[in-house]
């Protein structure tokens, strides 16, 4: 009873001071508009995100949400006390002081606002309040550093607490809590904040503490760009550049494909060498096609510097940069379910290759926020194909554990030392199901995923109308017009039907414009609107309906999905059916580890059917009559799940008695295609999402 009044007493302290700092501004805002765009002399963006809260989530992907409500985003300060309790550097206790803490509030915060869940935003407050109070006269804020390097705590990341790494992530949450509140203290910090950035740079370079603040530094231009174009603060711009200058050169990387890579002094495994000032010639010998030599975090990251930094300085050099990224990613280290091997440095493209947790949610992040600045679609497909294949599987149902490492081909997850970098530090668990195996960041940033997901699925236009470009049951409110408000009710069972519909909610007639994105992937897509085609036979890019709408008025879009088929490491194939990609169906077996090491319990997942499957050349050049796609009982509360997958594929495979496993994983895949066809059997394939165990990228036999 004393600890639930202790908490309403601090809940109805931290509203209290709220109010009161709300009360009083420091700074000058210079625009109220409901939606930002960029002040000039930025360059306008293609979309304008939505006040956080704005958009809800429906049917499947608000039951994914509340799952991770009640499982780890909800409760990880019950689950990971020893972190996230209250000894906490950004609860102002003594210890864990660096990215962590602000890592699980930038999930968590953005949920609570979706939701609209009133405990998990009182959970998150006192973080925020925390923070905003931190500040000091010269205008640092954060967790207050040591006089002198604490003593080493097991699992504790205590020292460091000087580094601007960290603080960009709590940025990015402050960002959110202003989007959601409004509340001005956010703006009085980071003004003051970016004053003392511009001040102390200069004399302590973003990798001064750490390297992580140098290759991540556009996340922190990306917070000063926000806050210029509410303040119109121009000493920002100023410190945007100094950001540039000293943020890893991602640009000139990204567009080096000159450097050999068979050159004897290539170094592999050195990622951490190349430092702040820059050595030019290290730099002129780095592209993404070498394996080692990039943090794949920071590869998630990075790539999106590039157009953040294009705000200022509009050359399609810095589109062109992060284009020739994505297609060196694929080419070399890419895996079919949308992401590139990196178990921590990139590793190339061998489906066995690990692929790490907090790369997946941070290359999404970065894919949003390039969709919002150029508005290219190519991001947008990029971002539904890992969002629908590699998140959903990298977590368990109940959202209570993770693995560090997941990959394409994975045949067992088991504590063994696979091909992955670092696997000896972590005793051969970063690809098992646990609370803290591999390392521990995965546990906090996790969180991020789906809830952001969802605050980009709809954007304002800069003709006061309406953009979706990502498609999921959801329901949206905004303005658009003249400021007249309309809600639109998102209904479909996509990702894995082709079927969406719209529904309008409007007090009175409006005249504004409804886009929204054609797929690649799709033949022949149609538009109806109250069950007339009003366009059809469309091709890939943006279409819009510019109309005046009434209350109730139903847009539906029809996307035909075709069973397809693509080529990846060693000529393998992978299947797909619009955006999802399709993998074995494995039994599997699911068995708990008791320890009381420092990974505390873990769960293993062994097969219970074969796995060594070749897919038929013939077959795949004639995919409509030997591939067939099944409908099963769709289940809404959670569609991600071996027993639950709304869809299967039926086709035949060949068995391939010499692919055999080692160490728990398939030894080296036959090289495609193979002269050989026999034992050939039926083989059921499901969304990968849907899977733990699985072939992703089958050899092919003639």
């Amino acid at each position: 009873m004393f600890n639930k009044f202790k908490t309403l007493a601090f809940s109805l302290l931290a509203l209290t001071i709220s109010a009161c700092y709300n009360s009083h501004e420091d700074v000058s805002i210079k625009s109220d508009s409901l939606y930002l765009n960029n002040k000039a002399p930025l360059t306008e963006n293609k979309y304008m995100a939505l006040p956080l809260g704005s958009i809800k989530a429906n049917g499947w992907l608000k039951n994914q949400l509340e799952t991770q409500a009640k499982g780890l985003t909800g409760n990880l300060d019950t689950y990971y006390p020893s972190v996230i309790g209250k000894r906490n550097g950004w609860l102002g206790g003594d210890g864990d002081g660096w990215e962590r803490g602000p890592y699980w509030i930038d999930g968590l915060l953005p949920l609570a606002h979706i939701l609209g869940n009133d405990s998990l935003k009182a959970k998150a407050q006192p973080w925020i309040e925390w923070a905003l109070n931190s500040q000091t006269e010269d205008g640092y804020f954060g967790p207050i550093p040591f006089d002198k390097k604490p003593a080493h705590e097991e699992g504790l990341q205590r020292d460091m607490r000087k580094d601007w790494w960290p603080k960009m992530v709590m940025l990015k949450v402050l960002q959110q809590y202003y989007s959601a509140t409004k509340d001005k203290r956010v703006i009085n910090l980071m003004t003051k904040y970016f004053h003392y950035q511009l001040r102390e740079l200069k004399k302590t370079p973003l990798d001064h503490y750490s390297f992580w603040a140098n290759r991540r530094g556009g996340d922190n231009m990306m917070s000063v760009y926000w806050l210029y174009n509410i303040t119109g603060d121009k000493s920002l711009l100023e410190l945007g550049e100094l950001l540039n200058k000293q943020t890893f050169p991602w640009t000139t990387v990204f567009l080096n494909k000159d450097y050999d890579l068979n050159a004897e002094n290539a170094e592999p495994w050195s990622y951490f060498e190349v430092t702040y000032p820059f050595d030019i010639v290290q730099i002129s010998k780095l592209n993404l096609r070498q394996k080692g030599h990039f943090h794949t975090v920071n590869v998630s990251q990075g790539i999106k510097q590039p157009l953040v930094y294009s705000q200022a300085h509009n050359d399609p050099k810095y589109l062109q940069g992060v284009k020739q990224a994505f297609f060196d990613l694929k080419k070399y280290h890419g895996q079919a379910q949308g992401m590139f091997g990196g178990d921590e440095p990139l590793h190339g493209a061998d489906p066995t290759q690990g692929v790490e947790l907090c790369s997946i949610v941070e290359l999404m992040y970065s894919l949003e926020t390039m969709i919002e600045i150029s508005g290219d679609l190519d991001f947008a497909e990029h971002l539904e194909r890992i969002a629908f294949n590699a998140l959903p599987t990298q977590a368990t149902d109940d959202y209570m554990e993770r693995q560090y490492f997941q990959s394409a081909n994975q045949i067992r997850v088991s504590q063994e030392i696979r091909n992955f970098y670092q696997s000896d530090d972590h005793k051969g668990t970063n690809n098992v199901f646990g609370l803290t195996t591999g390392y521990p960041c995965c546990t906090t940033n996790m969180h991020q995923g789906w809830p952001k997901f969802v605050q980009n699925l709809w954007y304002a236009t800069n003709n006061n109308g309406v953009a979706t470009l990502l498609y999921s049951p959801s329901e949206v409110t905004l303005k658009i017009a003249n400021g007249e408000e309309v809600t639109i009710t998102e209904e479909t069972r996509y990702p894995f039907n082709e079927n969406i519909k719209f529904t309008v909610k409007t007090d009175k007639e409006v005249k504004f414009s409804f886009e929204f994105r054609i797929p690649s992937w799709t033949k022949n897509a149609k538009v109806l609107i109250n069950g007339e085609v009003v366009k059809e036979n469309l091709k890939a890019g943006i279409e819009s309906v510019d109309r005046i709408w009434k209350n109730g008025d139903v847009m539906e879009l029809v996307f035909p999905m075709r069973i397809t088929n693509s080529r990846w490491f060693e000529f393998t194939a992978a299947i797909e059916r619009g955006p999802l990609v399709y993998s074995l169906k494995i039994d599997e077996e699911w068995k708990n580890v008791k320890t009381n090491g420092k990974y505390k319990d873990w769960k293993e997942v062994h097969p219970k059917s074969d796995w060594n499957f070749a897919l038929i050349e013939s077959d795949l050049k004639n995919m409509k009559d030997h591939f067939k796609i099944q409908e099963n009982t769709w289940n809404e509360s959670n569609p991600w799940s071996l027993e639950n997958a709304p869809l299967q594929i039926n086709g035949y495979g060949s068995v391939v008695k010499d692919w055999e496993e080692n160490r728990g994983m398939p030894l080296p895949l036959p090289y495609s295609p193979r002269p050989i066809k026999k034992d050939i059997k039926p083989i059921k394939l499901i969304p990968y999402g849907c899977t733990t165990l699985r072939i992703t990228e089958f050899p092919v036999v003639r």
